[in-house]
């Protein structure tokens, strides 16, 4: 039984590698997703996000303002430790029962699917047996995230200067998947054979 960690920077391919992952039959727990829940309508979170932030920050149906708590946090590194002490403790707590219920069934690979993965590098790296990188060019980055979400090239420059860089998540890997001009059948062929040593396919 391992637990890998795997991150990627925004365009990187790393979301569609975890797909893969988890329909060969790997548990694959999504910091993203648990976070999503965490801030919708009724989530565990958001009483304490409107407490810290205010009204302001929650849309009519009860969720997160997600597009006004984006906006706040690049302008405001105090907002953003602010909202990361609220959410960062919840998903921890989460993916830790998740993964003991994964353990708890005997499957040979457990994922831990983590954006920012390298940039709490601290938090992980005694959870995990080894860290992936999902790994392509900055400008591969920038192109598959204007074709999916029409975002202006500077407010996708601004996510990038927000993460890790390239290099900094390189130098943290144990394995690579380098996702540069690769066909979804490629990149699918590519995760398999990766994690064939652990008897999935």
């Amino acid at each position: 039984m391992t637990v890998i960690g795997v991150t990627g920077g925004i365009g990187s391919g790393k979301s569609t590698v975890c797909q893969i992952m988890a329909a060969s039959g790997a548990a694959v727990i999504d910091a993203d997703q648990i976070s999503r829940d965490l801030t919708a309508a009724g989530g565990l979170a958001m009483p304490q996000v409107a407490m810290e932030f205010g009204e302001a920050m929650v849309l009519d149906d009860g969720s997160m303002n997600r597009a006004a708590m984006r906006d706040l946090v690049f302008q405001d590194p105090a907002a953003k430790a602010r909202l990361e002490h609220i959410i960062h403790p919840l998903i921890s707590s989460i993916s830790a029962q998740r993964e003991a219920a994964a353990k708890a069934a005997q499957l040979p690979l457990i994922v831990h699917d983590v954006p920012l993965l390298v940039e709490s590098f601290g938090n992980w790296r005694e959870r995990l047996d080894e860290i992936w990188v999902v790994d392509c060019s900055e400008a591969t980055q920038i192109a598959r995230v204007q074709a999916r979400s029409q975002l202006p090239r500077e407010a996708i420059l601004r996510i990038l200067a927000a993460q890790a860089t390239r290099e900094q998540r390189l130098a943290a890997a144990d394995v690579v998947l380098l996702n540069e001009d690769k066909t979804l059948e490629e990149l699918t062929s590519m995760v398999k054979q990766a994690i064939g040593r652990f008897g999935l396919s």
